[in-house]
Formats: C-alpha cells, sequence, structure tokens
C-alpha cells in the first residue's frame, strides 16, 4: 500500500457520559480560535444561563442544570491553560471561616473587592434542546462591550446523568422510558 493509499482510523466520538470538560475545551478552542490579544489582558468569566430568562431557574432539575456553572469553572481553566491571566471576581478579601468550612469564594459583595481589574468578560447563554443544550459563548470588551470572539457547541444531556427518565419541560414533566432489550420468551 502507498504513502496516498493510507487508511486513516475512523475518528470515534467519545462517549458524552463523564465528558463535559472535553466538550468544554472543544467551545474554548473554537472561542480562542482567531483571538489575538496580549497575554496580559485579565478575563473573567461570569455563568452562562438559560436564554429565555438570562438568570438561573433553582427549580430546574433536568440533567443540564449545572451546565452553566459548569461552562463557568471549565472555561475559566481553559483561560489559563491557555496562558491569559483569569481574574476571579468572586475571591474574597479574606478567608471566611465557617462551623463547616473556610472557604475563600463568595457571592455576596461586602466580602468581594469593590473595583475589578478585568479587561474582558466571557460569558454565554443556554439553549435547551431536547437531547442537549446548545451553548453559546462569547468574550466582551468591558469598556466597550464589543462581542471579540463567539463560539457555538453542542452539550448532549447525558454529560451529566446518562439515565435520566424524568425531566421538566416548560414547567411540565415528561418521562423517557429507554426501551428494554429485548428477551425472547420460552419456546419462541
Amino acid at each position: 500500500m502507498s504513502a496516498e493509499q493510507k487508511v486513516l482510523p475512523k475518528k470515534q466520538m467519545p462517549i458524552a457520559l463523564g465528558n463535559s470538560e472535553l466538550y468544554t475545551h472543544q467551545l474554548a478552542n473554537e472561542l480562542f480560535l482567531n483571538l489575538a490579544a496580549d497575554r496580559q489582558y485579565r478575563y473573567a468569566v461570569a455563568g452562562f444561563v438559560p436564554v429565555t430568562t438570562l438568570q438561573h431557574d433553582l427549580t430546574q432539575q433536568g440533567p443540564l442544570m449545572l451546565l452553566g456553572h459548569q461552562l463557568e469553572q471549565g472555561l475559566t481553566t481553559e483561560v489559563v491553560r491557555r496562558g491569559y491571566i483569569a481574574q476571579d471576581f468572586k475571591a474574597t478579601n479574606t478567608i471566611i471561616m465557617g462551623d463547616t468550612s473556610e472557604r475563600a469564594l463568595s457571592r455576596n459583595v461586602e466580602h468581594l473587592r469593590s473595583t475589578q481589574n478585568i479587561d474582558f468578560f466571557i460569558t454565554g447563554t443556554i439553549t435547551e434542546q431536547e437531547m442537549g443544550a446548545m451553548v453559546n459563548a462569547r468574550i466582551i470588551n468591558v469598556r466597550t462591550k464589543d462581542v471579540i470572539a463567539a463560539a457555538t457547541q453542542f452539550f448532549p444531556a447525558e454529560l451529566f446523568w446518562q439515565q435520566e427518565q424524568v425531566s421538566t419541560r416548560n414547567g411540565m414533566l415528561y418521562r423517557t422510558e429507554k426501551p428494554a432489550a429485548y428477551m425472547p420468551k420460552a419456546g419462541e
């Protein structure tokens, strides 16, 4: 077989369960593909929210309910891996001691710096679909509000719970029955 006839192995798609990091990495690849930004710029990654309400719904119990938070954490990792500076705007001025834990992150503005040194926001929206969610991410210049980069990636519902059989859409419960393997009866 000549070099021109070499058969390349088929590219297999990974199974979805447990690969939220892979899908986040692919989203980041597209987002940073043509970005020619100074490595000294500071990026802050905000949570990704449903496109219809632009805020998290704590009553949502579907398999993708934590996707917005996972994207925030995963893209913060991707910013650092690519050599940029990730600014964590939820970092407190001190360690907060509690009865059962200590922490350095907070959503309470009294614990946070009054000014942030951020050049770009990374954020986006989530549009749920039947088999998962379409995620649209963007990098926004803090001063001008210009979108300097954007990307889209589909995240399958099985990323978090492969066996989910009940979900909600538009306030209605939906049950998904997965077909059982066919077992022939005696005498068939």
